[in-house]
């Protein structure tokens, strides 16, 4: 069981942890989410322990949903939290938006994470504290698991008092940093809400522009408020320099650190409610600097809100941000570090300078597991329609087609974009796409394009990738699984039987590891006119090898009886399975990467299983 529920003083917990832990204190009654790295911690912890909390916890259906569902606990008296990556925000925007207008009645927390970097959200560098601003909702960050815990605490006590729900914006290091952390009192939950019928929730013309006017007073309050809390802070306040820092989130970490390597004292301010801005407290700690350094990930937002402050503040103040640090990116010290060195015309020592060569190491792209089922899917509709056809990507696991050997991924967009972008591509070109798209995707997003592209009569081949799990954020339950996020038992849906009821006639369901039954049912529906879809289902086989550890049974391992011709060796280096090797000019297959899948030896009959 996870420490989350701990009774001791301290436990060591991740960022996501953390944020969980001080949900639990403060009583949250209901907790919702669709999976999304980096913040995928949250709802897996939840879903560890939620029945031992008494609280109610689900993986919903898609980001909205989920919004939706956490809406109604609030509405209804309950405390609630959901969480999602930063895309995740973008899909539930459309109901997060109002609900700012028409607010809450118990405390509501959205918990969002970016990922500067790409690290796990390859689409873009999203920086969603521009979200709390066009929404109008208060957004704090935490810069430590620490902080994490108290700033969730705080943001259900904010939500309660304003009658807002409230953003807590997290960052991949925040979210994955671990350390030891405080732990205070659970707070018993009310396991009962009522819906009290109330006009604000109604939230209709001409209502709504009352409504707009009274959500710039809430926010004017919570500015007060955030003026004089403690969670800013001011770090050397009695130090005398005429340069300073502003920073917030991560960031903060990475200039302590960076002032530490220099052994530099300059005043910090550390600003943990982001919006809306305590710009007293800012326009006083600026008041006297000749220079202020603003460091924040990504978008200058804190920086072109120093410079609107300093107009009347310190005219004569230079306010430097991205001139110094770049727009895009992960941070880290030495970043920092050079940019500080600019600034106060410090030298670096050149045993700091050393550490900052980065290590020349052999790239290599991404690679799917060993036994994948996508990997047997992809060389199956290649066998079928060729590579030279338009291939439509989505989001999941499946992303890695796009790299070599593979190359089946043309574009990808945004969850469940695939079919869609297709459809406008195959009525540009007339050229018939193959779509891939994941069965959790398919859910999540996939079945509006689909009764699109069936209603608009277009042509096109949908591959539904059925791997029985949301494999890529941490292999969470989706509506195609007969659990639930709490492990209960419940009515799996078939997405063939979904395909049919959107109106396609040409379903076929294959075994993603039967190579001869795949290619023949992607030749046979691809040469169909109008809307196909196959649906290949393969277990995602690091749960199989899972399953398999677990009851006892040997994975069966498969080698080469001979070697390839020229011809058969193409196929298997393009097949690009990990787990086959090459040495001295001759295959292999490497015993602790391959996981039994049998599909290598369909592809060349010199491989046969290891007796």
């Amino acid at each position: 069981m996870s420490d989350v529920l701990s009774k001791g003083e301290k436990a060591f917990l991740l960022g996501n942890e953390a944020i969980a832990r001080g949900a639990v204190e403060a009583g949250v009654a209901v907790a919702t989410t669709y999976p999304g790295t980096p913040a995928s911690e949250i709802g897996d912890t939840f879903a560890e322990v939620a029945k031992q909390a008494g609280i109610y916890f689900e993986y919903s259906t898609n980001e909205k949903v989920a919004v939706e569902v956490a809406t109604g606990a609030s509405l209804s008296g309950l405390r609630s939290i959901v969480s999602f990556k930063s895309f995740g925000i973008n899909v539930a925007s459309d109901s997060i938006f109002p609900l700012a207008y028409t607010g809450v009645k118990a405390g509501m927390l959205i918990v969002v994470a970016d990922d500067p970097n790409c690290w796990s959200s390859a689409q873009s560098e999203q920086d969603s504290r521009l979200f709390a601003r066009i929404a109008h909702l208060p957004m704090l960050e935490p810069s430590d698991p620490q902080e994490a815990k108290d700033l969730t605490k705080l943001a259900f006590e904010i939500s309660e008092k304003f009658g807002i729900p409230v953003i807590l914006r997290t960052t991949t290091r925040v979210s994955h940093m671990r350390s030891l952390v405080k732990l205070e009192e659970i707070k018993k939950i009310e396991k009962k809400g009522e819906f009290v019928k109330d006009i604000a929730f109604k939230n209709y013309p001409p209502q709504v522009i009352k409504t707009h006017a009274n959500l710039h007073e809430k926010l004017e309050k919570i500015e007060e408020f955030n003026e004089k809390s403690k969670i800013n802070f001011i770090l050397n306040k009695n130090f005398k320099s005429k340069i300073g820092a502003i920073t917030s989130g991560v960031s903060f970490n990475y200039l302590i650190e960076s002032l530490e390597e220099l052994n530099l004292k300059i005043p910090v301010l550390k600003i943990s409610m982001t919006h809306p801005l305590p710009k007293k407290l800012i326009a006083k700690f600026i008041k006297n600097l000749k220079e202020v350094l603003v460091v924040e990930e990504l978008e200058p937002i804190l920086e072109e809100e120093v410079k609107k402050i300093a107009k009347e503040a310190n005219p004569k103040l230079k306010v430097h941000g991205k001139n110094l640090l770049p727009f895009s990116g992960e941070f880290k010290p030495e970043i920092v570090i050079q940019a500080l060195a600019k600034l106060t015309k410090k030298k670096i020592p050149k045993e700091m300078e050393s550490k900052f060569e980065i290590e020349k190491i052999e790239k290599r792209f991404p690679q799917l597991c060993p036994g994948c089922p996508h990997r047997a899917s992809f060389w199956a509709i290649k066998q079928a329609v060729g590579s030279d056809k338009v291939f439509g990507g989505d989001i999941g696991c499946y992303m890695l087609g796009i790299f070599p050997p593979i190359s089946q991924q043309d574009f990808f967009l945004s969850m469940g974009a695939s079919m869609s972008v297709s459809q406008g591509i195959e009525r540009a070109t007339k050229q018939k796409p193959v779509v891939f798209i994941g069965d959790s995707t398919f859910f999540h997003a996939g079945i509006p394009g689909l009764i699109n592209a069936v209603h608009n009569k277009s042509n096109l081949l949908v591959v539904v990738l059925d791997n029985r799990t949301t494999a890529m954020t941490g292999h969470q339950p989706h509506p195609g699984v007969a659990l639930t996020g709490m492990g209960e038992e419940t009515k799996a849906l078939a997405v063939e039987e979904i395909a049919k009821a959107c109106g396609v006639e040409n379903v076929k369901v294959v075994n993603a590891f039967n190579l001869e039954e795949f290619i023949k049912t992607a030749k046979e529906l691809y040469s169909m006119q109008g809307v196909g879809v196959i649906v290949a289902k393969g277990d995602c086989r690091l749960q199989t090898v899972r399953s398999m550890a677990r009851k006892g049974l040997k994975i069966p391992k498969f080698d080469f009886v001979e070697q390839p011709n020229l011809e058969k060796a193409k196929d298997i280096e393009n097949f690009g399975c990990p787990a086959i090797r090459k040495k001295d000019g001759k295959f292999y297959i490497e015993k602790n990467l391959c996981w039994g899948c049998g599909v290598c030896a369909q592809v060349f009959s010199g491989i046969k299983p290891k007796v």
